[in-house]
């Protein structure tokens, strides 16, 4: 999009064209403010780019308050209360963009995600905003109600600043601290921050017996102490990931055992007892890759010291119910995760009790905001993280226009 206005001087600046960014300026601009984007990576929205598989997985109609972690828990309620997928879903409906439901609530563009990104630039675009990508920020200041922007294009000037720069999931993507550091030099608190909705790794056995069936997956119910989410697991090179996994990271720390109870939706038990019972003369590993890829079957029986060839006629119930039993709770202990590399979203960051939980303006600055993953609000995976950014930019957007 080329620069709208070359004036230094603008109602508002955001900075970040990413999904929260560059909503929080159309609506900025649709109150009749004079807005400017500003970002250093040389594409917008990369990240709505590549999310859900190209497909854009961009809101969950089950979006609740419960499903977002923060050290506030009752902080995003209001702007997700007053922006909702339903609200989202109209815009769509108007730009002409169809959409479907997948599994949990989660909703995809029939379309690809190309078309959320021009969607964006084009609400943008109807409102007079100017965008400016490969602009380096430089410094920012505040002065006399006003913010200024130092960047390689030189500098701006606002009353309004809006950080939308994200957080440190997917470096390679042009991920940064600088909403981090900009919070704390205008004296706000950060959450500490990790790696969240990312794989699992492994070392010693764990490592070798998981990586020796990587591409398997299988349906399990993840537990920590705090949360537990039935769906589905990959194995791995590198240790575990799949739904379920990537859900429970964001409630596990460091040193944490993960309980894996596999097959959660099939009582094993009775499946291996009735399995004994109607065909006696069938092996061990037979009856398991009835429930299990042969992979992981083989698995299962190595690591519990079932010789395969056993029939079931010589094995005892005691054996079959100590199997069902390791097989309901299987704890595994993470050596870590994947990282900033792959994780889909960073969990903390601002502490929200230093913003407005109606406009996610600062307490301590006037004129100052912070909205989407930068904030410490982080969702559950299938789409809340895009309705956390649509809703906290709205949030702003209006907040802005008093």
């Amino acid at each position: 999009m080329p620069d709208a206005r070359p004036s230094s001087h603008h109602d508002a600046i955001v900075l970040g064209a990413g999904a929260a960014g560059l909503f929080c300026a159309s609506r900025m601009g649709q109150t009749g403010l004079n807005v400017l984007v500003i970002d250093h990576a040389a594409k917008p929205a990369e990240k709505v780019r590549i999310s859900g598989g190209g497909r854009c997985n961009f809101t969950n109609i089950h979006t609740a308050p419960d499903r977002f972690i923060s050290e506030n828990p009752h902080f995003a309620k209001s702007a997700l209360a007053r922006y909702t997928p339903g609200d989202f879903l109209a815009l769509l409906t108007r730009h002409g963009i169809t959409w479907h439901e997948k599994t949990l609530g989660q909703l995809f563009c029939d379309q690809k995600s190309g078309a959320i990104i021009k969607m964006l630039l084009g609400e943008l675009e109807a409102v007079g905003g100017e965008l400016r990508l490969g602009t380096e920020i430089k410094s920012i200041a505040h002065a006399d109600g006003l913010f200024t922007v130092e960047t390689s294009a030189g500098a701006f000037n606002a009353p309004k600043l809006v950080v939308a720069t994200g957080g440190l999931s997917i470096p390679k993507m042009g991920a940064s601290g600088l909403a981090y550091d900009l919070a704390r030099q205008f004296g706000h608190d950060i959450i500490p921050t990790r790696a969240a909705l990312v794989p699992f790794v492994f070392t010693g056995a764990d490592h070798e017996d998981f990586a020796s069936i990587s591409g398997v997956a299988c349906d399990v119910r993840a537990t920590t102490d705090s949360a537990a989410f039935d769906e589905a697991m990959l194995f791995t090179h590198r240790g575990l990931s799949g739904p379920a996994i990537l859900q429970i990271s964001s409630y596990w720390s460091p040193g944490q055992p993960v309980t894996l109870r596999l097959l959660p939706g099939t009582d094993i038990r009775e499946t291996l007892k009735a399995a004994k019972r109607d065909r006696p003369m069938q092996t061990l590993v037979a009856a398991l890759e009835g429930l299990f890829a042969k992979r992981l079957a083989d698995l299962i029986l190595q690591r519990t010291n079932h010789p395969p060839t056993t029939r079931l006629a010589d094995t005892s119930h005691i054996t079959l119910d100590a199997l069902a039993t390791t097989l309901a709770a299987w704890v595994v202990r993470p050596a870590g995760t994947e990282g900033w590399r792959t994780a889909e979203v960073t969990a903390g960051g601002i502490d929200t009790s230093g913003l407005s939980s109606k406009t996610m303006e600062s307490r301590k600055v006037a004129g100052l905001y912070f909205i989407g993953e930068c904030v410490d609000v982080t969702g559950w995976l299938g789409g809340y993280n895009f309705q956390w950014a649509w809703a906290s930019a709205a949030a702003a957007a209006a907040g802005a226009a008093v």
